[in-house]
């Protein structure tokens, strides 16, 4: 038996009273209330998400760079008075509304929802066209904004939504952000082009559309983050061969130097300086740049000395480079700074293409007529060694030399010996630790 409900009992998801007063039950028919098409802009009509938003996360950039960290701007975050996040659904809906504050919530929401999840991105791809059209259309600099941070979440590891966010028309707005007088919005600019030169489809649109010598403005008047950014969008773009040029046009090298003197030699962003280097000294007036600008040359051999792998490889490919167009005119410059213990070191500790390069580079360095051919064997690493050290310090420093190969050799082994250590007692400790579940299959 079906107990009959009270007429004035309301069974809405959002409440369920009792109306006062309690008037008799009536037995007209009543025509039910339409649901509104966009509901109010607090209030979700579906189940509250427990996701908060999250400081940007670090993703790890393969060769082309993509953006090392999503946007996270608080000024763009959901408002603390809004507890209730849109679905996708929702966040597709609202993007399109004509309501300026319902297109903010969603950009707001959208760049929530792809802050993280790669579903996200490719099921709010639809919403590019109109994020696009906030940059250009909405004069509110917070909607801009907005959109922007919503499009770079969008476009990070997303090859599909990079191509998209560009073929939309974005790029002119956000070259144009990267002029613009608010700081965070240059920033977000920055790191949008970094994002969106990942690409390959797009490195050439975006060498033709202006933005390289705007990169390199931001690489001398940028702030800390624009200037890392803008060198690795660089880098990127310097990829493309027809960049090059582009690049070296904005004359680059000083401000590149500068960003490399003062950053540490192991990090990803000195790299991604001496990689751009590596790319443009190719031609004479970024050579002769390097060699000009103070401390320029020292720079590259610092980072060959303490770098990275992959930044002493460039280090050195700089220096070759400069050697095999004019060895004769670039060979004191290079010396001068003390390159030879470095490249002795990258002989034996370097990649295989550091080591063949090192290898190399001295024997370019030797002072020819002066060579010591009638030794046996003439071009062993160590004759090489007692050509130079001769011709920097003068007689009596064959011993020297053969000091600083004898350090070098032993300091090689000892690093040996304490990786082979190292490795032995990670095996034992793995024989003494049983696993406390079956691992997953």
């Amino acid at each position: 038996m079906n107990t009959p409900i009270h007429p004035n009992l309301s069974l809405t998801p959002f409440s369920c009273r009792l109306t006062p007063p309690f008037p008799a039950p009536s037995t007209t028919t009543t025509t039910p209330q339409l649901r509104p098409l966009f509901p109010h802009p607090h209030v979700s009509l579906y189940p509250l998400s427990l996701d908060k938003t999250h400081p940007h996360t670090q993703s790890n950039p393969p060769n082309s760079m993509d953006s090392p960290h999503t946007s996270s701007s608080s000024s763009s975050s959901s408002s603390p008075n809004s507890p209730f996040h849109l679905t996708v659904p929702q966040a597709l809906e609202f993007i399109q509304s004509h309501d300026v504050n319902l297109r903010l919530r969603a950009a707001q929401e959208i760049r929530r929802l792809t802050k993280t999840s790669l579903l996200c991105r490719r099921q709010l791809s639809g919403s590019i066209p109109c994020l696009v059209d906030m940059l250009v259309g909405d004069d509110d600099e917070e909607a801009r904004e907005a959109a922007l941070l919503a499009l770079l979440n969008l476009a990070v590891k997303d090859e599909k939504n990079k191509v998209s966010i560009v073929a939309a028309g974005a790029l002119k707005p956000i070259i144009g952000f990267l002029q613009a007088d608010n700081g965070s919005l240059q920033e977000h600019a920055a790191a949008s082009l970094l994002t969106l030169s990942a690409s390959s489809v797009n490195k050439p649109i975006i060498g033709v559309s202006g933005a390289i010598p705007l990169l390199v403005d931001m690489l001398e008047q940028g702030s800390s983050q624009a200037k890392v950014d803008a060198i690795m969008a660089l880098y990127n773009l310097s990829t493309h061969r027809e960049n090059v040029k582009l690049i070296l046009n904005s004359k680059p090298v000083p401000f590149i130097v500068n960003l490399l003197k003062t950053c540490r030699k192991s990090s990803k962003t000195a790299e991604k300086c001496v990689a751009v280097l590596e790319y443009v000294v190719v031609f004479d007036e970024a050579r002769d740049a390097l060699v000009s600008e103070e401390g320029g040359v020292l720079s590259v051999v610092e980072v060959l000395e303490s770098g990275s792998l992959q930044s002493r490889e460039h280090a050195v490919g700089i220096l070759l480079t400069m050697c095999e167009v004019d060895r004769f005119k670039y060979r004191v410059p290079i010396l001068s700074e003390g390159v030879i213990p470095g490249l002795l070191q990258l002989t034996v500790q370097g990649t295989p293409k550091s080591r063949s390069k090192a290898k190399m580079l001295l024997h370019l360095l030797r002072d020819l007529p002066y060579q010591r051919a009638s030794l046996q064997p003439a071009d062993t690493l160590e004759n090489l060694v007692y050509n130079i050290i001769s011709q920097i310090d003068g007689d009596g420093q064959v011993s020297k030399a053969e000091k600083m190969l004898a350090e070098m050799v032993q300091a090689s082994m000892q690093r040996s010996l304490r990786h082979l250590q190292e490795r032995a007692l990670v095996c034992i400790l793995a024989d003494h630790q049983a696993p406390d579940e079956v691992p997953s299959k």
